[in-house]
């Protein structure tokens, strides 16, 4: 009988094995056959791959990845008894189950449904310049759960899919291979707003400036516009025209917000 129960247990770990492994070569049959996909559509077009293309791709892949490990991993379980007997047995309070695991996997479920909704409508895609909560960068993957954006400082931002879904985000690629430069600038409150803009708008850079609000202090917010450039360049070119305005600003002996006007 131990003879036996040796045997079974060993079968059930060989197969187990299999399974695992053919899942393993499926996962990277997919990749492959996916990426393989990939190349021959860039050289269909004789370019590169679009945005929109490469993020859909990217995408899939990891669903198709994704499923096909969840469905390996529970092959290989079910190939042991004892775990097809526990499970039945779980399953038996389903209801009690599905609220537990529902439960623990919410947010986990919640942000791959939101990464696929983002793949599928495309508010922003792979290689576009967003700018979420104040922080600018490089969409530079989406997967499953998050989607990252490195900034021009070479840091990277990791923003869960579904907090992403469900919040604003500026992105300067998607409709136009232009954006207009925006930056701010606080005066004193002593500031003279008329000598400002004067000499914010001699600068080159500079296509417009205009008085967008004064607070209760007394400052007042300058709003300064410049020319339109790619979207790749948007964060350099706003930090030398930022560097450009502080200079005619001191320049013309304009106090700003924060300074010691005395």
């Amino acid at each position: 009988m131990p003879a036996a129960i040796l045997a079974a247990d060993t079968e059930n770990i060989i197969g187990a094995a299999v399974t695992a492994l053919v899942t393993i070569v499926a996962v990277w049959l997919v990749n492959r056959v996916l990426r393989s996909r990939g190349r021959t559509v860039v050289a269909a077009i004789g370019g590169e791959l679009s945005p929109v293309v490469d993020t859909r791709l990217r995408f899939l892949r990891r669903l198709a990845e994704a499923a096909i490990l969840v469905i390996g991993l529970g092959s290989a379980l079910a190939q042991f008894t004892a775990l097809n007997q526990l499970a039945s047995a779980v399953l038996a309070s389903g209801a009690i189950v599905a609220a537990i695991v529902g439960f623990a996997s919410r947010q986990v479920l919640a942000n791959a449904i939101a990464g696929l909704v983002i793949t599928i409508t495309q508010p922003l895609r792979i290689g576009d310049v967003v700018t979420f909560e104040g922080d600018t960068g490089v969409v530079e993957d989406i997967t499953l759960t998050y989607t990252w954006l490195l900034t021009g400082s070479g840091a990277r931002i990791i923003v869960p899919n579904e907090r992403l879904a469900s919040s604003t985000l500026r992105n300067d690629t998607i409709r136009s291979g232009a954006v207009a430069l925006e930056i701010s600038v606080w005066l004193a409150p002593a500031a003279d707003e008329a000598t400002a803009l004067a000499a914010v708008e001699s600068c080159d850079g500079v296509t417009a400036a205009r008085v967008a609000d004064v607070a209760e202090s007394g400052a007042v917010n300058i709003v300064v516009s410049g020319r339109p450039v790619a979207p790749t360049e948007r964060i350099a070119r706003e930090g030398a025209l930022r560097a450009e305005v502080l200079q005619a600003l001191r320049m013309a002996d304009v106090p700003r917000a924060g300074m010691d006007t005395a």
